[in-house]
């Protein structure tokens, strides 16, 4: 049996390495196919809203007026609005200390059969004036300090 030329050896490695590389990442987009969660906007939801059973993030601004807390003192209801298009929400946890009405929010979970976004989770956003709870009674000298004195 004659030897293969470095060549062809060569050729064989590359093509055996791309085929391994291309079946990874196969594996890799077949795993995370179900993981993968999708950013909506009210007037998305609203244009064209995604299956019920698919988890999305769905962000936009609370609206004044609409946060209503249950009786059990833990779901809560408001809508999120884009200026567009409204989406009714429930929450059943404790929500982030930045959540109020006029705020920004990215709610994770899924759109129910009745329009209702049912969320499991709640990211609070905040303005570029956000000020720490314990920083928003200093001059700008006095927390320029303070962190100086952090670092």
């Amino acid at each position: 049996m004659s030897a293969m030329k470095a060549k062809h050896q060569r050729l064989i490695l590359v093509l055996i390495s791309m085929a391994a590389l291309i079946g990874a990442g196969l594996l890799a987009i077949w795993g995370l196919r179900g993981n993968a969660s999708y950013f909506y906007v009210p007037a998305d939801i609203a244009a064209n809203p995604p299956a019920a059973d698919r988890a999305v993030r769905l962000g936009g601004m609370v609206e004044a007026g609409s946060l209503k807390t249950a009786p059990d003192g833990v779901t809560i209801h408001f809508v999120v609005g884009d200026g567009k298009a409204r989406v009714p929400v429930i929450y059943r946890n404790i929500v982030p200390d930045l959540f109020k009405e006029g705020s920004g929010v990215v709610a994770e979970g899924k759109l129910g059969h009745d329009g209702t976004f049912v969320a499991d989770n709640l990211l609070a956003k905040h303005d570029e004036k956000y000020v720490p709870r314990e920083m928003k009674d200093m001059t700008e000298d006095q927390a320029c300090k303070t962190v100086e004195a952090v670092k």
